[in-house]
């Protein structure tokens, strides 16, 4: 029989530490907690259902600022914003769509691409 014995460092990696910190998003008037921050992979986003069945991609950038917008690709109608790369132009943070490319503001949700469209992008602390 072997036993397999898991560094500090592996442990830590199999259960992410739990922080004190919470992820919420501003709907309406009320703070809605989405997740953990220590949840979040830094450049990558996730999709958090929100309670009327739309989603929100989160997004955790590189320099720790969370950010939050719509998930559905106003341009194909697919929710798959959460899996939008990151990146910045001019100073400012979006995520660009996986299916057509086209960059969003994270801060505004404006289409950097095309001002007429835009996604909403949802106030966002942590708690």
């Amino acid at each position: 029989m072997t036993t397999t014995t898991m560094t500090t460092t592996a442990m830590a990696k199999a259960a992410p530490e739990k922080t004190a910190l919470l992820v919420q998003l501003r709907l309406e008037d009320a703070w809605l907690t989405v997740c953990d921050l220590s949840l979040l992979t830094p450049g990558r986003g996730v999709a958090a259902l929100l309670p009327d069945g739309r989603q929100a991609a989160v997004f955790l950038d590189r320099s720790g600022r969370v950010y939050a917008v719509d998930n559905t690709d106003p341009f194909t109608g697919a929710a798959v914003l959460s899996r939008g790369l990151l990146g910045s132009a001019l100073g400012r943070p979006f995520v660009a769509s996986p299916l057509l490319k086209q960059r969003f503001d994270l801060e505004t949700g404006r289409c950097l691409d095309d001002e007429a469209i835009a996604v909403h992008a949802y106030p966002v602390r942590t708690a």
